[in-house]
């Protein structure tokens, strides 16, 4: 009976000593894990914010920067006068009157403004969010007990446009106030600092479960800072030359991307329209997509350096094989011709690239065989996302090379019958430009963690597709396209390479848009030691059909640009 005895008392005292244990550590967490994340909350709330806030800061890159900073800001966090009225607080027969001054301050209507106070309680309601100085000024004056000007934190994004479909902007989710589209999505764990991790190695489940589970935002990391590889200046930039393009040319869209060919970091990335992120409500849901990853499209032309690098590296062809063109090729009663129905002749491959021909890219990929030439297409990253750290990246549409259909490995020799996303494009240029290797595209430099730790973005180079002599022979091949095609390309002193596509837009019933057409051109510079790869595409551009027209002369402007911004030396005499 004794022995029952101190085995009862024993176990009593395991008991105690488990949850004096349990209570302890509950207390370590909100004490010390916590206690960065409660004191911020405490200060937010003392300062009368109504919206609580918590955001890690987004930077461009800025090597000008006046202040002797590389960065500049690009999202932050800052504090926004709101209009509110407590209903319960308004007087009997003060309503009509209150709801007529707010309203003729704020410029609303006094019914909407009757409709709260009718609603009662005595929960502030907001009346109008970023307010005036002016409105801040009379609704103080007003000087009725239940209204009033208070302040919240929100997101602010002091470049407005600039990047716009890079950023996202901070809007709504699931769970309250969070990051929608680009990097204030995709980087939504760091910005916000939610993540549980910190509870997964702090205790194991048993333990955790026995305490209320924490919520999300109850995390203490500190929200993280981000740095992209955007370069503010190479942007402002590119967008200054889009709105060229749009307003000569009345296009429905124009997208430019800028890429560093080794490391694969994009140093611009800019499409119209666009949207300002402080006021995104302003806009239609559809100018927040990221057309370089979000949007496919047949390539044309531009694709036909994809076709040659595979006949170059399977050594099925030189830049100087010959090859006679007699204008079409008949393939199961089709009859696939050249632009504008021209007949070349005898032509080199060179002579291929540099006169666009259809019939001559069908004659390099007959060679290869169709296995090797949908290889080829896979390895340079086409069928599938390019891993860029960017939300809603969609793979492109290389299925037709699935079908067996001779007629569609033909086409797509030319870029016709696929689709591609303008990244997976770029990505794949940056493989010629750089010696061959294919690299993984990215748009975060790093992310700054508590204490200054920062978690630095290495390069990625996913694969090697191509030979480096296979990538020198085409460089020679692009150089030649830009020399003797493309005037409008040239830049004096520099060798540049290029290609440009006139792709004819699908209608969705098996046929092409009349008259319609995507111009799209492709280049990087020095050719022979890249710096930078272009990418610019415009859809239905008015009143010109070929993209060696409409295109060159802002590939130039772009290049001209970052040659000077980069201080590179000439290349030629």
């Amino acid at each position: 009976m004794k022995r029952f005895g101190n085995f009862r008392i024993n176990v009593f005292f395991v008991l105690v000593l488990i949850f004096s244990s349990l209570i302890s550590y509950r207390l370590f967490v909100l004490s010390y894990i916590q206690h960065g994340y409660y004191s911020r909350t405490a200060q937010v709330q003392n300062e009368r914010i109504s919206n609580v806030l918590a955001r890690g800061n987004i930077y461009f890159q800025d090597p000008s920067a006046p202040d002797g900073n590389t960065v500049s800001l690009a999202a932050v966090n800052k504090k926004y006068p709101l209009a509110y009225i407590r209903p319960s607080d308004v007087g009997p027969g003060d309503a009509d009157t209150i709801a007529g001054q707010a309203g003729e301050i704020l410029s609303l209507p006094p019914d909407k403004i009757l409709t709260v106070i009718n609603s009662g309680g005595n929960v502030s309601k907001v009346l109008k969010r970023r307010l005036t100085n002016e409105e801040v000024d009379r609704i103080k004056r007003i000087g009725v007990k239940g209204v009033g000007v208070s302040f919240e934190t929100d997101r602010f994004y002091p470049a407005e446009k600039l990047a716009a479909n890079v950023l996202g902007f901070l809007g709504y989710g699931d769970n309250g106030r969070a990051g929608q589209y680009g990097v204030e999505a995709f980087y939504e764990q760091e910005l916000s600092g939610v993540s549980d991790s910190y509870r997964d190695y702090l205790a194991p489940a048993t333990i955790r479960g026995l305490f209320k589970k924490e919520n999300k935002t109850d995390n203490p990391d500190r929200p993280a800072d981000i740095v992209l590889t955007i370069d503010k200046n190479i942007q402002a930039e590119a967008e200054k030359v889009l709105g060229g393009l749009t307003a000569k040319w009345q296009a429905e869209s124009v997208d430019i991307i800028v890429q560093e060919p080794f490391s694969g970091k994009i140093l611009a990335m800019a499409q119209a329209p666009t949207f300002d992120p402080n006021h995104y409500s302003k806009s239609p849901t559809s100018y927040f997509l990221n057309n370089s990853v979000q949007a496919i499209f047949e390539p044309g032309s531009s694709f036909k350096p994809i076709t040659m690098l595979a006949g170059l590296d399977l050594k099925k062809i030189n830049p100087q094989t010959i090859y006679t063109d007699t204008g079409f090729v008949d393939v199961a009663d089709y009859r696939i011709k050249n632009f504008s129905d021209k007949i070349f002749g005898l032509s080199t491959m060179s002579q291929v690239l540099e006169k666009s021909i259809n019939t001559g890219v069908m004659f390099v990929e007959n060679l290869i065989g169709d296995d090797n030439f949908i290889n080829y297409i896979v390895n340079m990253g086409f069928g599938q996302k390019t891993g860029v750290d960017l939300p809603g990246e969609v793979s492109g549409d290389i299925n037709n090379l699935y079908s067996g259909r001779k007629i569609n490995y033909l086409t797509a020799s030319f870029g016709q019958g696929i689709a591609v996303t303008p990244l997976q494009l770029i990505n794949a240029y940056s493989a010629i430009a750089n010696g061959g290797k294919l690299v993984r595209p990215y748009i975060v430099e790093k992310v700054i963690k508590e204490g200054g730790r920062e978690e630095i973005t290495n390069p990625e180079m996913v694969g090697i597709p191509i030979a480096e002599k296979t990538s020198a022979q085409l460089k020679v091949m692009l150089v030649l396209v830009v020399d003797n095609g493309f005037d409008k390309a040239r830049i004096k002193g520099y060798d540049v390479a290029g290609k440009t596509g006139t792709a004819q837009i699908a209608d969705g019933k098996g046929g092409y848009l009349e008259d319609q057409y995507i111009h799209s051109f492709i280049g990087f510079a020095p050719a022979y030691d890249p710096k930078f790869v272009i990418l610019i595409k415009m859809d239905k551009p008015r009143g010109i059909k070929f993209a060696a027209d409409s295109l060159s002369p802002a590939f130039r402007e772009m290049a001209e640009f970052l040659i000077h911004y980069y201080n590179i030396p000439p290349t030629r005499k």
